[in-house]
């Protein structure tokens, strides 16, 4: 993956190194707080999701943030915004000026019926305040609607490459599978944007609890998807994509499906109980959006099979 000819965003906050998951509320659980059973799940069913990573152990969505007030201290913690000049910071940075680049083109060009407004992302070591609760590293990246920021500590990278050997570290292909971690995350902000996540939590308020489920995956998809529409696009305008960063995304992809999660924790799987697609459909859904680069390939919510 080549990233020189990328731009830099500025709507990067970087609070590594501060304090900000001390305090506030939230949820308190890290890694020392979870089984190995649990942290696996923890780990990797909130890789690529927007559901704030507390619904994983509350057991509730707040992913469209709907009509739920949340209640902060006022203090906000020390960071900087714009600049983090390191190895990891300045990946992130250029992956995010990508998305904001690419999706105001694809907004304009695609009569999304309104302009594109980029998110922020908030680079975080070990945990930090959200609008939806306490971030934590052992939880994974996520988007929280109530702030519009996307929630990412990159130490999870290492984690996803380490541990659960989710992309093909040896092949120098992880760069490309990180960018689709992000990008997935971003997909999240554009279904906000649409009103596709308030749409969703309305009507799983309505839904039986598979049928909520039911309607997560579609969202978690559609996510994949509009994954896939940034990395056409993109790779349209910079060709950035070098040889094995598709199939590194797609390792990833498969590493994370919910048949292949539920077989790792438990030996079996539960259909009913998934909420972001098997291994199969998260890979069929990101190259559908990668080999056509439209918004209107990526309507899961009325395709008839995933």
């Amino acid at each position: 993956m080549k990233l020189d000819d990328f731009r830099s965003s500025d709507n990067v906050e970087d609070r590594r190194g501060s304090d900000g998951g001390s305090g506030g509320g939230g949820f308190p659980i890290g890694r020392g707080g979870l089984g190995i059973g649990g942290i696996v799940i923890v780990l990797l069913i909130s890789y690529f999701t927007g559901i704030n990573p507390a619904t994983l152990i509350n057991g509730y969505e707040t992913v469209n943030g709907g009509g739920q007030t949340v209640t902060q201290q006022q203090t906000r913690p020390a960071s900087q915004v714009g600049g983090p000049n390191d190895p990891s910071g300045q990946f992130v940075r250029k992956v995010l000026g990508s998305t904001e680049d690419t999706w105001t083109e694809i907004f304009k060009e695609q009569n999304a019926g309104r302009a594109y407004t980029p998110t922020a992302l908030v680079l975080f070591s070990g945990a930090t305040r959200s609008a939806c609760g306490t971030a934590q590293s052992a939880m994974g990246p996520f988007y929280c609607p109530n702030d519009k920021k996307v929630y990412l500590d990159t130490e999870f990278f290492d984690e996803m490459r380490n541990r659960f050997n989710a992309c093909p570290a040896a092949q120098g292909a992880c760069a490309f599978a990180q960018a689709y971690v992000i990008a997935h995350e971003v997909g999240h902000h554009v279904q906000d944007l649409l009103g596709i996540l308030s749409q969703v939590h309305q009507a799983q308020q309505q839904a039986s609890e598979s049928g909520a489920n039911a309607l997560s995956v579609r969202l978690e998809l559609q996510a994949d998807c509009l994954a896939g529409v940034w990395a056409n696009r993109t790779q349209r305008d910079f060709k950035f994509i070098e040889q094995g960063d598709v199939e590194a995304a797609l390792q990833t992809a498969n590493a994370i499906g919910d048949d292949m999660l539920q077989k790792k924790a438990r030996g079996y799987v539960v259909p009913d109980s998934f909420t972001h697609g098997t291994s199969a459909q998260r890979q069929r859904w990101f190259s559908a959006g990668l080999q056509s680069g439209t918004m209107s390939s990526c309507n899961t919510f009325r395709a008839q099979q995933l």
